[in-house]
């Protein structure tokens, strides 16, 4: 099992949630749709060569953006990942896959 981190602006929360749900993550014994998520404060400045989603060229740029952590099995995850950028706003959203340890 893995479990999947992503940061999303709060304006695309609930699609990218939905896009990685219907990919094969959240799902925890008899439910799905399972996540945990909180609101925090991102930042970047975009560089010469991107195109921004939101800001500007230069400019240092802080934004509303939820921090989720679902999980999802070793053989949905390549779904998963390609789910998440297609659904993603950004060019580079940052996420990351950890592999969790039964005990």
């Amino acid at each position: 099992m893995l479990k999947l981190v992503f940061f999303v602006p709060a304006s695309h929360l609930d699609e990218v949630k939905q896009a990685v749900f219907a990919a094969g993550a959240g799902q925890q014994g008899n439910y799905e749709h399972c996540c945990w998520q909180v609101l925090g404060q991102g930042q970047f400045r975009p560089m010469v060569g991107s195109s921004p989603f939101l800001g500007e060229l230069g400019s240092l740029e802080s934004v509303a953006e939820y921090r989720v952590e679902t999980l999802c099995s070793a053989g949905s995850a390549s779904a998963v990942k390609a789910a998440l950028v297609a659904a993603h706003p950004y060019e580079e959203p940052a996420y990351e896959f950890s592999a969790l340890v039964e005990i």
